[in-house]
């Protein structure tokens, strides 16, 4: 896939030059504290490798979903903050609404070799960010003299926007940090040129999500897995009754499409057998809920089924035993209930099980993963939700597109 043979962070010379360097610093935030600062631990050996090379590193990244223009809550300030206490190097935050203001010019001005200036959050821009602004892309590439721009966001890199796309028109070279490059390597390796057997296994609510995720991995996968809400909706274009489970009703001609397509490609396409079912979906999601397990031929028509069942655990765990590559996005369950995360925990204990290469494809696998305590067990987990889906659907990411390949 395009992308695997770009110009990494290693082949570059930044010493005494000014980097630009887009990092994903979308933290979850409460009362205006980081409540997990994965994404910032996770940018860190891109910084500090920039650092101990002596350039002067300027960070920009947005953060939530500001309306209008700048609101204190999404300020970058905290991560600053945060960055501060893992670097050895004096870190400055500039404090401009427009991004790059007065503040951020002065720090800049001001920088030594191997110092940061963190700038805020580049969505103040509004437009000029999402609709990739000539503006705001330039302003940018003129702040670090247009020299360098290291691309390191995988969760942005989906989005043609100023800060990941727009300014690499405007500098001399471009490069990917080590984030972006473990995860192209990882999930263009894993869908362009997988050890087989691969297993591919998809779940969360919605088939219309993953239509093409369905469509591009049964092209390249051996066995499909489909858990999760977007299960029903082929249960019932296998005929069975779903009660009031979730179903996507315009989707069904598209799930009798694909296990068509399985059969002819002698692929084998893998759905519950067994399923959780409960009066009604848990309110709140973590309420205590009474569950029977039924087989998926059998489920009655004022039920809803909310997770797979244990044979359906033990069905897709065997699956994945003998599998040397497996990609998983999307939960089996409502995991965020204790009596429904069941069919999550055993597909992750599985993945943990196996010598398989594991990659989790961000979003609320990855959620899961990390909640249940699996992580450390995963060869890779992406920090990108809905750019690991694109690229499971074999798009072209605009974000890793633009930077040169070597």
């Amino acid at each position: 896939m395009a992308g695997l043979n770009k110009v990494t962070v290693d082949d570059i010379n930044v010493k005494g030059k000014k980097v630009l360097v887009r990092v994903d610093f979308n933290v979850p935030m409460k009362d205006g504290v980081i409540t997990n600062d994965n994404r910032i631990q996770a940018a860190l050996p891109t910084i500090k490798k920039l650092i101990s090379d002596g350039g002067k590193v300027v960070l920009c990244s947005h953060l939530g979903k500001p309306k209008n223009g700048p609101e204190a809550k999404f300020s970058l300030k905290a991560a600053a903050d945060r960055l501060a206490e893992l670097v050895d190097t004096k870190v400055v935050f500039a404090a401009d609404d427009t991004v790059v203001g007065d503040n951020a010019k002065k720090a800049v001005a001001e920088m030594k070799d191997g110092e940061i200036v963190v700038l805020e959050n580049t969505r103040f821009r509004g437009a000029d960010e999402t609709k990739n602004g000539e503006n705001l892309s330039k302003e940018l590439a003129d702040l670090v003299d247009g020299q360098v721009f290291v691309m390191d966001a995988f969760g942005s890199a989906h989005r043609a926007h100023a800060s990941t796309a727009g300014v690499t028109k405007f500098v001399k070279e471009t490069a990917v940090g080590y984030l972006m490059q473990k995860e192209i390597q990882f999930l263009g390796n894993a869908v362009e040129d997988p050890v087989r057997p691969f297993v591919a296994i998809l779940g969360g609510a919605k088939v219309a999500d993953k239509l093409n995720v369905i469509n591009n991995l049964l092209d390249k996968c051996d066995t499909l897995i489909i858990g999760g809400g977007m299960a029903y909706t082929f249960l019932k274009a296998k005929g069975f009754e779903v009660g009031t489970s979730l179903v996507d009703d315009e989707k069904i001609d598209y799930c009798k499409e694909m296990m068509a397509k399985a059969e002819k490609l002698g692929k084998k396409l893998l759905l519950p057998v067994d399923t959780a079912v409960a009066a009604a979906f848990p309110d709140p999601i973590d309420a205590e809920i009474s569950v029977e397990y039924l087989d998926s031929s059998a489920i009655p028509a004022d039920k809803m089924g909310l997770d797979i069942g244990p044979k359906t655990q033990a069905l897709f765990a065997e699956a994945v035993k003998s599998a040397k590559t497996v990609v998983w996005n999307g939960p089996m369950g409502v995991f965020e209930n204790p009596v429904l995360a069941k069919g999550t925990i055993a597909v992750a204990q599985a993945l943990a099980d196996t010598d398989a290469t594991t990659i989790i494809g961000g979003g609320d696998s990855a959620a899961a993963v990390m909640q249940l305590g699996f992580a450390d067990k995963m060869s890779h987990i992406s920090t990108g939700g809905g750019a690991s889906l694109e690229y499971l659907e074999g798009k072209v990411l605009p974000g890793v597109d633009v930077i040169a390949e070597k």
